[in-house]
């Protein structure tokens, strides 16, 4: 079958290359993610870590629509992010394992990498971290006139800490170029988001005359379409966006979760709409690519994964004696 071009929204329209690529990122955030927590249970990868498993649609089809120079600050939930981004993964994975040839010198571990290079400004174990270097960020943008923009991604839980709100505010009132991706998964760590908060995430924004937009998290087409508005709306000048992606995760908030407090059901009717679910379907459906092809990626990376694990292990430890490593 020949494959097709599909267009979408402005700014967003993407050939069956585009499509196959996108996919291809998504599969390697899941299969990065499943290695991650095979090798954490084998002891390779220390401390905790926080898998992005399930969400991989909100990040790549954000990601997708950034441009060199642009910033992007992620969550302790951050592998996702970085890869989506383009943060190489044999980096990330050397990371993880604590090697020198770690995007921060084996020094960062799980939550807090960094990789300048790629535009990430980090991954933050504090929650909402992101948001104040991201707006930050993009102040340092506005008053260099680059630009570029920054984006901040956080989870749920996050929009209920008092410095989102100023940020929030602060970005309005100074036109600064960022966009705000809450990615919203329902859950604060273990306590369903509706427990806890009142009224809607994206009443917040809207009070302040931000523009907002609410968008199916695990379809990374939509994703990439709403992420393209809000990204031209920050970047002309008009101030900043919130996009709120709605997602799941599929795994425990960290490797202790027992997931107990997930209604019965739930996460069985997530995962019929898995993003990679979702992407094949799409893949087949609109750019007539053929099964076989997709089955063909997911091996691929695949392999590619195997080969990323067997060098990470044999990358030497960093030298205590040599302080803090370095930032590549």
């Amino acid at each position: 079958m020949a494959e097709k071009t599909q267009s979408k929204a402005r700014g967003a329209e993407i050939d069956a290359q585009g499509a196959r690529d996108l996919y291809r990122r998504m599969r390697l955030i899941r299969t990065f993610e499943d290695t991650v927590q095979q090798q954490f249970q084998k002891g390779n990868v220390h401390g905790t870590t926080h898998l992005y498993s399930g969400q991989e649609a909100s990040g790549v089809g954000v990601c997708s629509m950034l441009t060199e120079g642009d910033k992007v600050a992620g969550t302790y939930r951050g592998h996702g992010h970085s890869i989506a981004l383009g943060v190489s993964p044999q980096k990330l994975m050397d990371e993880m394992f604590g090697r020198t040839t770690g995007a921060c010198g084996g020094r960062a571990g799980s939550m807090n990498v960094v990789d300048v290079e790629s535009g990430l400004i980090g991954c933050f174990g504090i929650v909402g971290g992101s948001i104040g270097a991201a707006t930050g960020a993009a102040l340092s943008e506005k008053l260099l006139k680059t630009g570029n923009v920054a984006v901040a991604f956080f989870g749920d839980g996050t929009s209920n800490q008092a410095y989102v709100h100023e940020s929030l505010n602060w970005a309005q009132i100074e036109k600064l170029p960022v966009v705000f991706v809450c990615e919203n998964n329902l859950y604060m760590e273990f306590t369903p988001i509706e427990n806890v908060t009142a009224g809607a995430i994206g009443s917040r924004p809207q009070a302040m005359g931000i523009h907002y937009q609410q968008v199916d998290g695990n379809d990374v087409f939509a994703v990439r379409e709403a992420a393209a508005e809000a990204i031209e709306h920050a970047r002309s000048g008009a101030g900043p966006a919130f996009l709120e992606t709605m997602t799941y995760r599929f795994v425990g908030h960290s490797r202790s979760d027992p997931g107990k407090y997930r209604k019965p059901g739930e996460l069985d009717e997530w995962r019929q709409r898995d993003p990679l679910i979702l992407g094949r379907r799409a893949l087949e459906e609109r750019y007539g690519i053929e099964s076989e092809r997709l089955d063909q990626i997911d091996a691929e990376v695949a392999e590619e994964m195997q080969q990323i694990v067997e060098r990470g292990l044999a990358a030497p430890f960093p030298d205590p004696a040599e302080g803090g490593g370095e930032f590549k």
